[in-house]
C-alpha cells in the first residue's frame, strides 16, 4: 500500500512512474517538460527594412510564438551565399526593461561583429518585449521566454538560404540563461557561447545571487523578479525544502543533454553576475566530459566592454570551428 501512494504521489507531482523512462513533469518549466512539448516556429515575416551595415542587410522581422507575434532583427550577409546555405547564429539578448526595450537597440556591436563576418543573426524580442504580443516575465521562473527562442530558431531553420545543421546561439546574462535552457532542450544547436550567463545552480539564483554581487535591478525590476520566484517558493517550497521540484528545473542538473560545444566568456569585474556562476557551468561541463572553453576578461564589466574586441574574436573563432 504505501509503495502504491508512493507511486501515485511520483506520478502526481512529476508525472512519471519508476516504469517510465520519459515521464512529463507537470510544471512546464521543468527540463523534461520542455524537451517533450513542439516548438514549430512560423514563416518569417518582414516588417521593415533597416538601413545595410557594414556587410550586411538588416530588417526588422517577426514570427509566432503560441500564436504571439514575436519581432526580431534579421541581418543577412551580403555576397555570394556558402553551399549548403549560410550559417546562424541565434543571439540571445540580456535584460532590457521591456517596455524599454527596441529591437534595433542595443547589442548593435555584437550582432555587427557577427553580421559582417558571414553569419546570418537573429536576434528574438521575447513575448511584452517592445513591440512582440505578450505578457514580459522571468526566464528564471517561467518558461515563455525559452518557448519563443525555441520557436525562433525553428523559424530560422526554414528561412531561405539558411544552413538548418550550422546553427549556434549566442547568449548575454538572461540570454545565457535562455542559451543554456535551448542546449539542454534542442540538439539542432551545433554550438553556444555564452557572455556573462545567469547559468548558476537554482539555489545560486534564489538564495545567493544577489548576496555575490554589488549590483541591485532598479526597484520594480528587483520586485518583479522577488515576486516571481516568491510564486515558485509559495507553491513548491524552497530549493532546500522540496529540492526534487528544484533540480527538474534546474538546466544544470542536466549537462548530459547537451550535444554541442560550449564557449563562456566572464568579465572579471563583473558587478551584476557572479563570477561563479561561469565557474561552476565550466566544471559540470568539464566532469561530463563536454567539449567547453572558459575566458576570464581581468577588470572587464558584465559586458565585457573591456575585452570586448578579444571576447568577439573569440566567439568568432569558436563559431567559424564548430559552424563552418
Amino acid at each position: 500500500m504505501i509503495a502504491k501512494i508512493l507511486s501515485w504521489l511520483t506520478v502526481m507531482i512529476f508525472g512519471m512512474t519508476a516504469t517510465t523512462q520519459v515521464a512529463a513533469p507537470v510544471y512546464p518549466l521543468s527540463v523534461a517538460y520542455m524537451r517533450q512539448q513542439s516548438y514549430p516556429g512560423s514563416n518569417i515575416t518582414i516588417e521593415q527594412q533597416l538601413p545595410d551595415g557594414n556587410g550586411f542587410h538588416q530588417y526588422i522581422t517577426s514570427y509566432l510564438s503560441q500564436g504571439l507575434k514575436i519581432y526580431a532583427l534579421l541581418t543577412i550577409p551580403v555576397g555570394n551565399k556558402p553551399a549548403g546555405g549560410w550559417p546562424v547564429i541565434l543571439f540571445n539578448h540580456g535584460y532590457i526593461p521591456p517596455q524599454e526595450y527596441r529591437t534595433d537597440e542595443r547589442y548593435v556591436a555584437y550582432v555587427a561583429g557577427f553580421a559582417s563576418h558571414g553569419y546570418i543573426v537573429f536576434k528574438p524580442d521575447y513575448r511584452g518585449n517592445g513591440l512582440s504580443q505578450g505578457q514580459a516575465g522571468s526566464t528564471y521562473f517561467s518558461p515563455n521566454y525559452t518557448i519563443d527562442d525555441l520557436n525562433a530558431l525553428a523559424s530560422i531553420k526554414n528561412y531561405p538560404n539558411v544552413n538548418p545543421n550550422k546553427i549556434g546561439v549566442w547568449g548575454h546574462s538572461m540570454g545565457g540563461n535562455i542559451t543554456l535552457r535551448d542546449l539542454v532542450t534542442s540538439p539542432d544547436i551545433k554550438a553556444a557561447v555564452i557572455w556573462g550567463g545567469v547559468v548558476g545552480s537554482y539555489n545560486d539564483i534564489v538564495n545567493n545571487w544577489q548576496n555575490k554581487v554589488s549590483y541591485h535591478p532598479a526597484p520594480q525590476d528587483l520586485a518583479l523578479r522577488n515576486q516571481n520566484r516568491q510564486t515558485l517558493i509559495n507553491q513548491y517550497g524552497n530549493p532546500q525544502g522540496n529540492s526534487a521540484f528544484w533540480q527538474a528545473i534546474d538546466p544544470t542538473n542536466f549537462i548530459q543533454n547537451i550535444t554541442a560545444p560550449v564557449q563562456l566568456d566572464a568579465g572579471g569585474a563583473d558587478a551584476e553576475v557572479p563570477l561563479v556562476f561561469s565557474q561552476s557551468l565550466y566544471q559540470k561541463l568539464q566532469n561530463a566530459n563536454k567539449t567547453a572553453e572558459y575566458y576570464v576578461y581581468p577588470g572587464s564589466d558584465h559586458n565585457i566592454s573591456q575585452g570586448f574586441n578579444l571576447a568577439m574574436q573569440r566567439s568568432l573563432t569558436f563559431f567559424d570551428k564548430y559552424l563552418k
